[in-house]
């Protein structure tokens, strides 16, 4: 009974630590849905830049979240290579730029 115990809360614990690690930021999610990671890699670059070198490029710069989602909203294009990023605005939230946006910011 004993052994049959320890496998049970070993498993789940397996489980929960693997649902853990599959859980993505709602913000990530949210990129996801909205075909951002389509063009962008996190850590890689795809089309467009990855959001670590985004974020590190503006790290420090307090106009950076304004920028960004003007940008985003727009679209725009020349600061990280010939390739436009079409618009974003109005297929995509207001919201739920800003909350990408922030996101894209604490990647560096």
């Amino acid at each position: 009974m004993y052994k049959l115990l320890n496998k049970a809360v070993l498993l789940s614990a397996l489980m929960l630590s693997a649902q853990t690690v599959n859980a993505a930021d709602p913000a990530e999610k949210l990129a996801q849905k909205s075909g951002c990671l389509m063009c962008h890699g996190i850590q890689n670059a795809i089309i467009g830049p990855a959001y670590k070198d985004i974020a590190t490029k503006y790290k420090g710069d307090a106009s950076a979240e304004a920028k960004l989602i003007a940008k985003v909203k727009a679209g725009g294009g020349g600061v990280w290579g010939k390739m436009a990023m079409p618009p974003n605005s109005p297929q995509v939230k207001d919201d739920d730029i800003k909350t990408i946006v922030k996101w894209i910011l604490t990647q560096a």
